[in-house]
C-alpha cells in the first residue's frame, strides 16, 4: 500500500514546484514591467525638466501640448480669499498641509498654484498667517495637470472620482494682504473644474507647483514618484532565482524517480 502514497507524494510535490516556479517566474516579469514604468517616468521627468520654460501669460500653445515637469512662469495677482488648504501632505514624516491659492492673470484667466508646504498645527498651536501680497507676483515654478491626489475611500466607487463635492471655499477679506490658515477650507483632494465652478474663476487646467522664493514661511519641497528601476530589476532577479531553484529541484525529482524505476 506504500508505493501509491509515496507516488501521490511525489506528484504532488512536482505539481507544488512547477505552480511557485511559474508564479515565481510571473513576479519577476511583473518586476521588470515596473523597472520599465519607472524609467518611463524618469524620462517623462527629465524631458518636462528640459523643455522651454512656458510662460503661461503669452503661451499660445494649447494645454493638451504642455508636459508635466515643465517649467513655467505667471505674472498676476493673488486671490487669497479663495484659497484652500489640501489634507494629508507629510513632508519627511511630519503632518502639514498644502496652501493652494488662485493667482489671476491680467487677461482674466488664472491658475492655480500650490504655493508650499506649512506643519500641521498640534494641540494650541496657532496656524499660520501667510502672507499673501496683493500687488503683482511673478511666480515660478513647474507644471503638473492637476493638483496631485490622495485615495479616498468614499470615492473610490465614483464613475469620476476626480470630482468632488466642494462646499464654497473660505473667504478671507478680499482686501487682506494675508491669509489665515486656521480659517481655510481642508480637502483631501481638490477639483479644478470644481473650484472653477464656485469661485466664478477661469481656471486653466493645469496647476503650478511653485518654487520661486517668497517670503511667506512656505515650505516648498514637492513631492516625486520613485524612479529607482534598479531595485526592481534587483527583485526580478531574486524571483527568477527563486524559479530556478525550483525548476531545478523539480528535474532532480524527476530524475531520481526516473532512476528508481
Amino acid at each position: 500500500m506504500s508505493p501509491p502514497l509515496s507516488n501521490k507524494r511525489i506528484v504532488l510535490a512536482l505539481v507544488l514546484l512547477a505552480v511557485v516556479g511559474g508564479v515565481c517566474v510571473l513576479l519577476g516579469f511583473w518586476q521588470l514591467e515596473r523597472a520599465e514604468q519607472r524609467q518611463a517616468i524618469a524620462a517623462d521627468i527629465q524631458s518636462g525638466r528640459q523643455a522651454a520654460p512656458v510662460n503661461l501669460n503669452t503661451s499660445t500653445a494649447q494645454i493638451s501640448q504642455f508636459k508635466n515637469w515643465t517649467p513655467a512662469l505667471a505674472q498676476g495677482r493673488w486671490r487669497g480669499e479663495f484659497s484652500v488648504l489640501l489634507d494629508n501632505r507629510n513632508l519627511a514624516g511630519r503632518p502639514g498641509l498644502w496652501l493652494a491659492t488662485p493667482l489671476e492673470m491680467e487677461d482674466g484667466r488664472a491658475v492655480l498654484v500650490l504655493r508650499g508646504w506649512l506643519a500641521r498645527p498640534i494641540g494650541d498651536q496657532r496656524a499660520p498667517v501667510v502672507d499673501t501680497p496683493r500687488q503683482l507676483q511673478n511666480i515660478q515654478g513647474e507644471l503638473t495637470m492637476h493638483v496631485p491626489r490622495l485615495f479616498e475611500l468614499w470615492t473610490s466607487g465614483s464613475a469620476n472620482p476626480s470630482v468632488l463635492s466642494l462646499n464654497a471655499p473660505t473667504r478671507n477679506d478680499a482686501a487682506s494682504e494675508r491669509v489665515d490658515t486656521g480659517q481655510l477650507l481642508r480637502l483631501q483632494n481638490l477639483s479644478l473644474e470644481k473650484l472653477s465652478e464656485q469661485t466664478g474663476l477661469n481656471l486653466i487646467p493645469v496647476v503650478l507647483l511653485q518654487t520661486s522664493a517668497s517670503n511667506d514661511g512656505l515650505i516648498r519641497a514637492w513631492p516625486e514618484p520613485s524612479v529607482d528601476a534598479d531595485k526592481n530589476v534587483g527583485y526580478a532577479m531574486q524571483w527568477f532565482g527563486f524559479a530556478t531553484i525550483c525548476f531545478i529541484a523539480l528535474l532532480v525529482l524527476i530524475w531520481r524517480q526516473r532512476r528508481n524505476r
